[in-house]
C-alpha cells in the first residue's frame, strides 16, 4: 500500500479556501494523482483541504470520504518573548535546541491532541488491513491500494513522525510541507507477517515545476527566495 500525503494548495486562511495560485496547484495537482493510480481518496472537513481535493476527485471520478482526524490540529501555539505566538510546528529551530520551549508544553493539553490523532491513524491503518504493533504494522491480508489523504502542514509533519516512528519536536523544526505538496509512504512488507512505513519522498512538487508553477511559501517563517 501507499499513502500520499497531500497538503492543501495555496491557502487563503481567513476563508478556509484556497487562492487563485491555489487553484491552479490543484489543477496540476490532479494531472499527476490520476497518473499514480490512486484507488481511494480521503480528506480533511475544513475548506482549504477539500477546495483541493475537489479536483483530483472529479478528474478521476471518485468520491472522497471526509474524516474529521485529518483537520489541522487547532489551538496548538505557543507564545515566546522574541517570535510572539507560533503554532508548535513553526518554533525556530534555535529556540527549541537551546531549551528555550518546554518539551512537555506543560499545561497546554498538547499530548491529548497528539494522542488522540494517533489514536485515529492506528485505527485507521487498521481499517485498511495493518495492525499497529511496536511501530510495525501486522498485515491482514494482502494491501495495493493507493490512497490520496488531503490534509495540512501541522497535521502531516505530526502524522509523519509516527508513522516513521520519529522524534516529533525534530520533524517539526527540520521538516516543511509546500502547499500541494506530494508525501509518498510506502509500506513496506519484507515478510508475510510485517510491514513498515517508508518515505519515499517528502514534500515532492514536481507537478507544480511540470505545470511551470512557482512553490508558495506558506509556513516558511524567513528567507524563502
Amino acid at each position: 500500500m501507499r499513502i500520499y500525503i497531500i497538503r492543501h494548495a495555496d491557502p487563503n486562511y481567513d476563508n478556509d479556501t484556497i487562492t487563485a495560485a491555489g487553484h491552479k496547484e490543484a489543477l496540476a495537482l490532479a494531472e499527476r494523482l490520476e497518473a499514480e493510480g490512486i484507488d481511494r481518496i480521503y480528506c480533511s472537513p475544513l475548506g482549504r483541504a477539500r477546495h483541493t481535493m475537489q479536483y483530483t476527485a472529479e478528474r478521476l471520478n471518485r468520491k472522497a470520504e471526509i474524516q474529521d482526524w485529518l483537520q489541522e490540529l487547532s489551538g496548538m501555539t505557543v507564545d515566546h518573548a522574541k517570535w510572539g505566538q507560533l503554532a508548535v510546528w513553526d518554533i525556530p529551530g534555535e529556540a527549541l535546541y537551546q531549551q528555550q520551549i518546554p518539551k512537555a508544553y506543560d499545561g497546554l493539553n498538547f499530548d491529548e491532541k497528539i494522542n488522540s490523532l494517533i489514536k485515529s491513524s492506528d485505527q485507521f491503518l487498521q481499517n485498511l488491513g495493518y495492525v499497529r504493533k511496536d511501530g510495525r504494522y501486522q498485515c491482514v491480508g494482502t494491501h495495493t491500494d493507493r490512497i490520496a489523504v488531503f490534509c495540512h502542514n501541522g497535521f502531516g509533519l505530526t502524522w509523519l513522525a509516527h508513522l516513521l516512528n520519529l522524534p516529533l519536536l525534530s520533524v517539526w523544526t527540520s521538516f516543511w510541507l509546500p502547499p500541494s505538496s506530494v508525501t509518498t509512504i510506502l509500506f513496506e512488507q519484507r515478510s508475510p507477517k510485517w510491514a513498515v512505513p517508508r518515505c519515499l519522498s517528502l514534500g515532492d512538487t514536481a507537478h507544480l515545476h511540470k505545470a511551470g508553477l512557482p512553490i508558495q511559501p506558506s509556513g516558511i517563517q524567513a528567507n524563502f527566495e
